[in-house]
């Protein structure tokens, strides 16, 4: 595993992360706009809990790029 990532490194990633982790809400806001959402428990638990993933890989990326 890299331990040490440049700044433009960090600064990529946190660009792809943020537009993975928009993308991700958006699809979530599709699934709870359906007209039965509960069809869709499954894909709105995983929309979730990748948008806590996200969240968090941005926080520590912004951790480390203090």
């Amino acid at each position: 595993m890299h331990s040490t990532y440049t700044s433009e490194e960090l600064q990529e990633a946190h660009k792809q992360i943020a537009s993975a982790l928009h993308k991700t809400k958006e699809v979530l806001k599709t699934f709870l706009a359906k007209e039965n959402p509960d069809r869709y428990k499954s894909q709105i638990t995983l929309a979730k809990r990748r948008i806590q993933a996200f969240e968090i890989a941005l926080a520590l990326i912004d951790e480390q790029s203090k």
